[in-house]
């Protein structure tokens, strides 16, 4: 399956999971990594003004 033709974030997620993998970084680490990248980035679209579902209610 190519993943020419899948949405911007589908392509970023599978770039990072083959980095992540590649690295053989432990799940938890990359888990906890991860973690605080979503936290950076709602924080950036919270600055910006911008609505995003994937930001946590109340948020």
């Amino acid at each position: 399956m190519s993943l020419d033709n899948a949405s911007p974030e589908l392509q970023l997620a599978v770039d990072l999971i083959y980095l992540l993998e590649c690295n053989e970084i432990d799940p938890a680490t990359a888990l906890a990594a991860l973690d605080i990248v979503k936290r950076d980035y709602q924080e950036k679209l919270q600055r910006n003004g911008i609505t995003t579902p994937y930001l946590p209610v109340g948020q």
